[in-house]
C-alpha cells in the first residue's frame, strides 16, 4: 500500500522515551520513505538522534494537528500500548488525521476499518491498513518448506523484543549487497510496514499459524538463494506461542540466536532465568530437529544486542558470547551482519560477490 513517495508521520506518544515504541523506532531506522514528523507529547523539540541513536533528524511535535502542517500522506501507528488499543484521546487524533486526508498504517489489534466513523471519513485515494488481520485461505502446515532449494534462516531469541526483526533486516540487506537472490519474510506488523512480504503471525489462529508461515515461505522461496524469516517470541518465555509455528512452517536450514547483552532473566518475568547461551543453542537445535522427525537446523551464529553499552563494552560482550558458544557473534546494528553472513554462506556453499 505504501508508495515510495509517501511521506510518513509516526504516531508515537510516550514511545521515544518509553518501552512501547519499538515499531516507531524501527521505522525511523529502516524505512526508505521520508519521515516528516514524530508525534510524541513527551519529547517535543528533542533530538531523535540523541534519544534513539539513529542518525536521522526528524522534528518531534506535540500532536497530529502539528504534524499535518508538515505535509504527511501517511500516519504510521508506531507504538504498542498495553492491551493493544489506543487511549480515547489518542484514537481521536488518529481520526483527525483520517479526516484531514491522511492514510493510516495500523499495527494494533484494533480493527480500525470496522469503526463506522473511520470508514465514513476515509477520503478518495486514501486507505486505512489494518495489518494485524488473518489472511484468507489458510490451512494447517505440512512441512512443505523443506522441499525448497533455498536456504531458510530463522532468527530465534532468548526473550521477546530483543532484536530478531532488526537482525533479519540487517542480514537481508547484507545478503542483497553480496549479490544473493534474497527474500525476507516479515512476521510482525513492523516488518510489513517496512514493505517486506509475510504475515502478521499474532493475528492468525494457532491451528493455522504454521500453515501461514509455510504459505509465505513457499511464495517467496522459488528462485531464491536464501530466505531470512523474522522470528517472534521465545521458547523460554511463558507467554510466547509463536516460535514453534515458525520452526515448523519455515523448516529452517539454520538458525541465528538473538540475545541482549547482560540479560540474565526474562524482561517481563524476572523469576525466570535465561540459561547459559550454549544451553539455549542446544535447546533450539533440539526442538528444531524434534528427535529426528525434521532435518537438523544448527545455530549458525549469535546476534548480540549491545544497546546501552559503549563500544569497548560491546566488543567485550561479543567476544565473550563467541567464546562461550564457539560461534561467530556480532551486533548487527552497530557493527554489521557480515560475520554472520560469512558463516551462513560458508556452511551452505553459497557464492557471494
Amino acid at each position: 500500500m505504501l508508495k515510495p513517495d509517501d511521506r510518513i508521520a509516526i504516531f508515537m506518544h510516550n514511545g521515544l522515551k518509553g518501552a512501547k515504541g519499538k515499531t516507531g523506532v524501527s521505522l525511523l531506522r529502516y524505512s526508505p520513505n521520508e519521515i516528516v514528523a514524530v508525534i510524541d507529547e513527551t519529547a517535543v523539540g528533542e533530538s531523535v538522534k540523541a534519544l534513539t541513536g539513529i542518525d536521522r533528524e526528524v522534528p518531534v511535535v506535540r500532536s497530529v494537528e502539528a504534524a499535518i502542517a508538515l505535509g504527511p500522506t501517511v500516519l504510521a501507528i508506531g507504538l504498542a500500548p498495553s492491551g493493544g488499543t489506543l487511549p480515547e484521546l489518542w484514537y481521536a487524533e488518529v481520526k483527525q488525521a483520517i479526516k484531514a486526508g491522511i492514510s493510516v498504517m495500523n499495527g494494533l489489534h484494533t480493527q480500525m476499518n470496522e469503526d463506522p466513523e473511520i470508514q465514513s471519513s476515509i477520503q478518495s485515494g486514501r486507505w486505512v491498513w489494518d495489518i494485524r488481520r488473518e489472511p484468507e485461505g489458510l490451512g494447517i502446515g505440512g512441512g512443505r518448506a523443506r522441499l525448497l532449494a533455498c536456504d531458510r534462516i530463522l532468527t530465534v531469541g532468548t526473550d521477546m523484543a530483543i532484536g530478531k526483526m532488526s537482525t533479519s533486516l540487517e542480514l537481508t540487506k547484507s545478503s542483497r549487497a553480496k549479490g544473493l537472490q534474497t527474500a525476507m519474510i516479515a512476521t510482525g506488523q513492523t516488518g510489513l510496514m517496512l514493505g517486506e512480504s509475510g504475515v502478521a503471525l499474532d493475528a492468525v489462529r494457532v491451528d493455522y499459524a504454521a500453515g501461514a508461515v509455510e504459505q509465505s515461505v513457499l511464495r517467496a522461496g522459488e528462485g531464491k538463494d536464501i530466505i531470512f524469516v523474522e522470528g517472534q517470541g521465545s521458547l523460554l518465555n511463558p507467554g510466547s506461542t509463536a516460535t514453534l509455528p515458525l520452526l515448523r512452517g519455515t523448516q529452517p536450514t539454520h538458525l541465528i540466536l538473538v540475545h541482549k547483552a547482560g540479560l540474565t532473566h526474562l524482561q517481563h518475568f524476572p523469576d525466570f532465568q535465561i540459561p547459559p547461551l550454549p544451553k539455549v543453542v542446544a535447546l533450539y537445535e533440539s526442538v528444531a530437529r524434534a528427535g529426528g522427525t525434521f532435518a537438523p537446523a544448527s545455530v549458525a551464529g549469535i546476534a548480540l544486542n549491545t544497546f546501552g553499552l559503549n563500544e569497548k563494552e560491546a566488543q567485550r560482550a561479543i567476544t565473550k558470547a563467541s567464546n562461550e558458544t564457539g560461534l561467530p557473534c556480532t551486533d548487527v546494528v552497530r557493527f554489521g551482519a557480515e560475520p554472520l553472513l560469512v558463516q551462513i554462506t560458508k556452511i551452505n556453499n553459497l557464492t557471494v560477490n
